[in-house]
């Protein structure tokens, strides 16, 4: 598998929502195609028009795979990107505040 960068802004308007989605995306993904897509983690961010976006780190066959599984999960999918290495400054501290 290879190791993508997905896009998904302006995806919702409220926490609650995004939390029903993740549930419905990792459902897909364990349940359904486990052989060709893995959840990495996600990186909520803030749109300039309200909503809640996304940029996920996703492990998957090929970006078909990805699309098919936001298709399934009912997820938005603006831009995939193929990650070319990973340099790592210091880990994630975890759970952003603020």
């Amino acid at each position: 598998m290879n190791m993508y960068l997905i896009r998904r802004p302006a995806g919702w308007q409220t926490p609650d929502e995004l939390q029903v989605a993740a549930a419905r995306s990792s459902q897909v993904g364990d349940e359904e195609m486990s052989a060709d897509i893995r959840w990495i983690r996600s990186y909520v961010v803030h749109e300039t028009d309200g909503s809640l976006g996304t940029v996920c780190i996703y492990q998957a066959t090929n970006p078909e795979k990805i699309r098919e599984h936001a298709d399934r999960a009912g997820l938005p999918v603006t831009e995939i990107l193929e990650v070319a290495d990973t340099v790592v400054i210091r880990p994630d501290p975890g759970a952003a505040t603020g």
